[in-house]
């Protein structure tokens, strides 16, 4: 008996075996891309909020700045502020003493006024003395002289 032949299909695509180690090779082939390409966003997002930091940290320092600079402004202005209020009480102060002196002014010309009555006084009381025959017509004059010229 005569053995008949055994026919084997042809095969059809990849057996099991390749299939899995195609499989295993696109698999670790794709975490490696994957993980370079993660590293490297990592990097780029690191790098980026770097810079976010350095901007941040510009714009602080930039508002800090600025509040220095306003708060010096600021202390200018209120020592400005307190020079011009001591300015203007120095002068009230002086406008209060210029209208003393002028009060004082004012007043002292009263003075001979009221001593003006007194020599009127002392030259109607000479004159009686003079009319009552008491003084001589050089001693009525030599004292009238006297009270005029004081």
């Amino acid at each position: 008996m005569r053995r008949r032949p055994v026919v084997v299909a042809p095969r059809r695509g990849p057996n099991l075996l390749g299939a899995a180690a195609t499989t295993a090779v696109v698999v670790g082939t794709a975490s490696v891309v994957g993980n370079a390409m993660s590293g490297s966003a990592q990097q780029k997002q690191a790098a980026a909020a770097q810079q976010q930091a350095a901007a941040a940290a510009q714009q602080q320092a930039a508002l800090d700045a600025a509040g220095q600079q306003a708060v010096a402004e600021y202390q200018a202005q209120e020592a400005a502020a307190a020079q011009q209020q001591a300015l203007l009480d120095q002068q009230a102060a002086l406008q209060a003493q210029v209208a003393q002196l002028q009060a004082q002014q004012a007043a002292a010309p009263a003075a001979p006024a009221a001593a003006q009555p007194d020599k009127i006084t002392q030259l109607k009381e000479l004159a009686a003395l003079k009319d009552a025959g008491i003084l001589t017509e050089a001693e009525f004059n030599a004292e009238k002289a006297r009270i005029l010229a004081s």
